[in-house]
């Protein structure tokens, strides 16, 4: 049987003997079945069924590669085998490759899990019950607050992150970024309204204090899955921007994604349908500080942070797209939600 290789992503030759010789992946036998997984603008995914009827999720680097890409998906594998063991909701780690000869670059392979990820129509029992739809946004906010609860020294993770003067970093390090991507062709210089002002206020509006912990770092719909059977959240995945910071910054990020009326326009609402009887952001900020104990005062600086720290992170796939490594369409769609974030922001310091 030959499994397709997706143009050189898939290595089957050393794939397979590597997934052989591995004794944390479950089953055993060749590789029967091979499919790419959706949804991932960076990285690739592929679900593999060997001849014994397990199946595994491999995840590697995008094919244009990033200076970081490998220490990323290593990273990846770390957090999620200091998981094991708490009520995070999670894919259970089986193992990590770092020699990038396999299939030319690190990789690693987890557990399938059964569920979904809730972007545009959402589908059986979540499309025509309100309460099931009304529940989403508090599943994603106690998965959070458990992930916040995680001891990072305890599980290991002491040296996951830069623990120091985490407030005090944050405009300058993503503002870097931000100007680093002059340096792809055909990008230029960043055409963001309300970048300055919005790096200005968070700069001058920093709370006095944080709490360290684990960060998943881009914690969103795109990211998690919910339970196919009841309203649930099945695991939070995708953690290759996962690190140390205040775990407000989650909850910032999932705040950012949420929809209210009041928001500038341009915005696509990516749950459907989406009506009147959802919770409003100040719903699930107060559910999170019930749940984790958290004071959460100083959510509006947090929001304000998301929202210019992602518009930066997104506008790396336009600059890319405009280098012609990522596809445009992607980078476009990336590009105009980069300019809503900014909106948002703006809005938001304006109150």
């Amino acid at each position: 049987m030959t499994l397709p290789d997706f143009d050189g992503l898939l290595d089957w030759t050393n794939l397979q003997s590597w997934i052989d010789a591995e004794p944390t992946i479950p089953g055993d036998g060749a590789v029967v079945r091979v499919e790419q997984l959706t949804g991932g603008s960076q990285n690739n995914i592929f679900r593999i069924a060997r001849a014994s009827g397990h199946e595994l999720v491999l995840r590697r680097p995008p094919r244009h590669l990033r200076a970081n890409s490998n220490d990323t998906m290593l990273r990846e594998a770390r957090v999620l085998g200091a998981l094991a063991g708490t009520d995070v909701p999670h894919p259970h780690f089986y193992a990590a490759c770092g020699d990038t000869d396999v299939i030319g670059v690190c990789f690693y392979v987890m557990q399938p899990i059964d569920g979904f990820t809730p972007v545009g129509p959402l589908p059986g029992r979540y499309a025509t019950d309100l309460a099931w739809r009304q529940r989403i946004g508090f599943e994603l906010v106690d998965g959070a607050a458990k992930l916040g609860a995680v001891d990072h020294e305890a599980v290991g993770l002491g040296d996951f992150g830069k623990a120091d003067a985490w407030i005090d970093r944050q405009v300058s390090r993503w503002r870097s970024q931000l100007d680093g991507y002059s340096q792809l062709d055909g990008y230029g210089t960043p055409d963001i309204p309300d970048v300055d002002r919005v790096g200005r206020w968070i700069e001058a509006n920093k709370p006095s204090s944080c709490h360290i912990g684990i960060i998943h770092g881009d914690y969103q719909f795109a990211n998690v899955m919910l339970a196919p059977d009841e309203p649930r959240l099945a695991a939070i995945i995708d953690w290759e921007l996962s690190t140390l910071g205040d775990p407000l910054l989650d909850l910032a990020w999932l705040l950012q994604a949420w929809y209210e009326p009041d928001d500038p326009p341009g915005k696509l609402m990516q749950l459907q349908p989406w009506d009147e009887s959802m919770p409003t952001r100040q719903h699930l900020v107060e559910r999170y500080a019930a749940v984790s104990g958290r004071d959460v005062d100083a959510m509006p600086w947090f929001f304000v942070l998301a929202c210019y720290k992602l518009g930066i992170l997104l506008e790396g796939t336009y600059a890319r797209a405009c280098a012609g490594q990522a596809p445009k369409e992607i980078g476009d769609q990336l590009h105009s939600y980069t300019l809503w974030l900014f909106a948002k922001a703006a809005q938001s310091i304006a109150q």
